[in-house]
């Protein structure tokens, strides 16, 4: 049995830091940012704001926080937000803006599993009617499940929301796995949106970390906001050095992950190992048996839980040679 892990598919949080951020964390100058006084913290938040064309950015310690952050700024107890149905700000963060906050978070289903219609938000939208909670947040995804959202449909959504008085968040989770594939400026797809969270921490390489921008006043909600719900953080220059180097050093790069999942989505299509489905840095498999996941871990290849449809993350770090490895296992167990 080979112990030693040689490709890891379950998700790209599993990045590391590389040499380079290893060295602009440990040289990092720091403040306490509390106080406001981390220049490193400014400079990344000042830095991403700048990219995306809006007012101000905040650093958070995880994207489930931001989020949360930013829903809370847009709402108050009582207020709806419009969510789809699998985005991971319904399903993942543990209903955090209806315990917290008292706000309804509404789930309707999306087109070709990503999008919310502009004919679904229409429907969504409650009227003014003292039986019904008040429709103030359209919250979107992109990438989902990592398959984009073109900027011309996600524009039909937000433009939808707006004509109904509503406020746009993106959780962009892997926002700039979006922009790469499309080949676009990260300000246009930020700029249908009110307020945006960016997770450093998955494709980007970074340990830690997402930033959420916005105007200056959601912004300035959202800082309180991160001071209640535990988020204020002293030196932490540190972290907020290895997201510099992220956006400095890691943004193109992601490229080369969805070249690789193309590379392994064709290759198990002609396994003829079951229905595949790939977008940007994700490959879908529908219809493996169980047994594959023990099959490939004890050849060093480990792909999550056997659930009916598998989910392969690529990411910096699986290799060329890596993903040969998982090809050969695959090849013995499919």
């Amino acid at each position: 049995m080979n112990n030693r892990i040689l490709c890891d598919f379950r998700s790209d949080t599993l990045t590391k830091p590389c040499d380079g951020m290893r060295i602009a964390m440990a040289e990092a100058e720091v403040g306490d940012d509390v106080y406001g006084e981390d220049p490193t913290v400014l400079r990344l938040q000042d830095k991403m704001a700048a990219m995306l064309g809006k007012d101000a950015a905040l650093f958070f310690a995880s994207g489930t926080q931001s989020n949360l952050a930013a829903m809370l700024a847009h709402c108050g107890r009582g207020d709806e937000i419009i969510v789809g149905a699998p985005y991971h700000t319904y399903v993942y963060e543990a209903a955090g803006a209806s315990v917290l906050g008292g706000i309804a978070l509404y789930p309707v289903p999306v087109e070709d599993g990503r999008h919310i219609a502009a004919d679904t938000i229409n429907d969504a939208v409650k009227e003014d009617d003292s039986h019904h909670a008040v429709s103030r947040l359209l919250a979107c995804e992109n990438t989902v499940s990592g398959r984009v959202i073109p900027l011309k449909t996600l524009k039909q959504s937000t433009d939808t929301a707006r004509r109904h008085g509503l406020n746009c968040h993106l959780d962009g989770a892997r926002f700039f796995n979006a922009t790469v594939a499309m080949g676009i400026d990260p300000a246009a797809l930020a700029a249908p949106f009110d307020t945006v969270s960016i997770c450093l921490s998955k494709g980007l390489g970074s340990p830690v970390g997402s930033v959420l921008v916005g105007n200056r006043d959601l912004i300035a909600k959202a800082h309180r906001l991160r001071k209640m719900l535990g988020g204020g953080m002293r030196q932490a220059g540190v972290l907020a050095a290895a997201g510099l180097y992220a956006l400095e050093h890691n943004i193109d790069r992601l490229l080369e992950d969805h070249a690789r999942a193309e590379d392994l989505a064709g290759f198990l299509r002609e396994q003829g190992a079951g229905e595949v489905v790939q977008d940007t840095n994700m490959v879908f498999l529908q219809g493996a048996p169980h047994t594959l996941d023990d099959k490939m871990r004890r050849d060093g290849i480990e792909i999550g839980s056997p659930y009916d449809k598998r989910r392969f993350v690529l990411h910096k770090e699986i290799s060329d040679d890596g993903l040969q490895a998982a090809k050969a296992a695959f090849s013995r167990h499919l």
